[in-house]
């Protein structure tokens, strides 16, 4: 079996680091959790990150909505097998706070912490965090709505930044 290749840039210092690039374009509660794994296991093998918030993925940045995520039961097909809930049931008032609440138990049973604070832990590791300036645009959104240290920064300099890296899409 072939080994899989290893996405590498120079450092300012000149030696190669692998580099990992995450795209986030869902900002459901579920849908949180997939790249800041990802970005806290990077950056404890000493990868690079830099994280991409678009549409509506810039909820899980964005300061008044980062706490307040919440699982989409209608049209997930995954509800079922998850939290024992029929598709069909996912359209009544209070599921989807509902299935909110037992991801969150879930969550912290797993250790795991909240949104806000995994943010600031991969930040603080050394991820880069941008939110896409296209999208901040039409949802009138502005560089104080980010939490704090997030940089507004469009696609093509994204793809700039990202030149070499493996590029994930969550």
């Amino acid at each position: 079996m072939a080994k899989p290749s290893r996405a590498l840039h120079k450092t300012s210092s000149g030696s190669e680091n692998r580099k990992l690039a995450l795209i986030s374009s869902k900002g459901s509660l579920d849908m949180a959790y997939p790249p800041l794994i990802l970005a806290n296991a990077a950056r404890m093998s000493g990868i690079d990150v830099e994280m991409f918030f678009t549409f509506w993925g810039l909820d899980i940045i964005t300061k008044n909505k980062m706490s307040k995520l919440k699982v989409a039961t209608v049209g997930n097909p995954n509800m079922h097998p998850s939290f024992h809930i029929p598709t069909i049931l996912g359209a009544i008032p209070g599921m989807s706070a509902m299935a909110s609440t037992m991801m969150r138990k879930e969550i912290a049973a797993l250790d795991f912490p909240p949104v806000p604070e995994f943010i600031q832990l991969v930040m603080d590791a050394g991820a880069n965090v941008y939110g896409c300036k296209m999208s901040m645009d039409m949802m009138k959104l502005t560089q104080d709505d980010l939490v704090d240290g997030a940089t507004v920064l469009g696609a093509m300099e994204f793809m700039d930044i990202t030149e070499g890296a493996q590029v994930l899409f969550v």
